[in-house]
């Protein structure tokens, strides 16, 4: 389900278990459509997926986006008898309600950064007015990435307020906000596979969330990742699942809310511990596009593992190689853009580079058009990370369409050090 790079990237690794004998995406893009068949579903459109799901007698339903999970997917599915690889309403609310999490996190002693919540405007605007900045806003909904202001005075965050709260840009997931404390250190993702009874060891990443290179502009879904982390080690990895991540899946079922899926905790790599930003219900993306190309073991087995809680029985393995993932955007995004521009030298690519689409769309011709702000991210793997960022700039500029642009900083500083 879903119809970006990440899930792109999903379909690409599910195609290559021996077990995966045919594939739909639902809607999937000019990407997906070249190792499934793609369906023109709405994914907010549960009861079609359901019918869908019955009368394809579809074995497995994976869940890309968040939205649809929030929803009660997952559960409508499972309701069904259908296997499905996806949190559900329930345990989804750790990414769907920032509150929730806060107080989650907050009654479980789990490490993050101070906040309070608001959904009473005037509330809101008098604690922003007595704290020191920057401060950091949050919608308390879904906001696809773009529902975190980070304001570095007061004018800058009472315009945040004034931009969720009423204005209403972010529709009803503005009308809560969370007010937090800005934290210092090094940003990081941190997966992890999880069924009823058993956590994954985990992997990471580093994505880069603003438009612009050295981290400026507005926060976007993403505009690259690479992984893993140069500062990534055991100790770490340690400190991050017993600290973090198994904390909050087992507060989660402490709370009724049995959380199965992939765990995601965006975290913040700080002097003294690592704390949290925030946590997701899936998937990240772009991070899963420079994670899965990691991926030794078979995705269709792990995600038949969690699903039947035995991943137990699973022995997760990663490729030591680096991967390094750089989007490539619409002229304009993250604000207004348009679509529509034919996308040319995707049959120019190195041989060892993968292109995951996500703005994409099939022409009449078979052509590839675009259709979203991100519309694809360019994957290299090496050795190291300055080796796989080297073959993806070295190929970045032979895709071409209509003002596109591209960080050229992703990765940049695990490089140099």
């Amino acid at each position: 389900m879903g119809n970006g790079a990440r899930e792109h990237a999903l379909a690409w690794k599910l195609a290559q278990s021996p077990k995966a004998k045919e594939i739909y995406a639902a809607p999937g893009n000019a990407g997906t459509a070249l190792l499934a068949q793609n369906l023109t579903i709405n994914p907010a459109d549960i009861e079609a997926i359901v019918k869908t799901a019955k009368d394809k007698k579809i074995d497995l339903v994976v869940v890309g986006p968040e939205a649809p999970l929030a929803a009660g997917l997952a559960d409508r599915l499972q309701q069904e008898g259908k296997a499905v690889f996806g949190a559900t309403k329930a345990a989804a609310e750790i990414e769907s309600s920032k509150a929730f999490a806060k107080g989650l996190m907050q009654k479980y002693h789990i490490p993050c950064a101070r906040s309070v919540s608001f959904s009473e405007y005037d509330r809101a605007k008098e604690y922003i007015l007595g704290q020191k900045m920057p401060v950091v806003i949050k919608a308390d909904g879904l906001a696809a990435g773009k529902g975190v202001i980070i304001a570095q005075t007061q004018d800058e965050a009472v315009k945040a307020l004034d931009n969720f709260m009423k204005d209403k840009a972010l529709g009803a997931a503005g009308e809560r906000v969370v007010i937090e404390e800005h934290l210092e250190g090094r940003e990081m993702s941190a997966f992890a596979f999880a069924d009823a009874h058993t956590l994954s060891p985990i992997v990471a990443a580093c994505d880069y969330k603003r438009v612009g290179e050295q981290d400026s502009g507005p926060n976007t879904g993403g505009m690259g990742a690479y992984s893993p982390p140069y500062f990534f080690d055991a100790a770490l990895a340690e400190k991050v699942r017993t600290t973090i991540m198994e904390p909050a899946w087992r507060a989660l079922a402490a709370e009724g809310r049995t959380y199965k899926s992939i765990l995601y905790g965006g975290l913040m790599i700080g002097a003294d511990m690592p704390r949290v930003l925030e946590f997701n219900a899936r998937f990240g993306d772009p991070e899963t596009q420079v994670i899965l190309p990691r991926l030794k073991t078979d995705l269709v087995e792990i995600m038949l593992a969690v699903v039947n809680d035995r991943l137990d029985r699973m022995k997760i393995e990663w490729h030591q190689e680096a991967c390094v993932g750089v989007v490539m955007a619409s002229g304009g995004y993250p604000g207004k853009y348009r679509t529509g521009f034919p996308v040319t030298g995707l049959d120019n690519m190195d041989k060892d580079i993968v292109v995951f689409h996500a703005g994409t769309a099939m022409g009449p011709a078979g052509e590839v058009l675009t259709s979203g702000g991100r519309v694809l991210t360019v994957v290299a793997t090496g050795k190291t990370v300055a080796a796989a960022r080297q073959k993806v700039y070295d190929n970045l500029p032979r895709i071409n369409f209509e003002a596109s642009h591209y960080r050229r900083d992703i990765a940049l500083l695990a490089t140099a050090l």
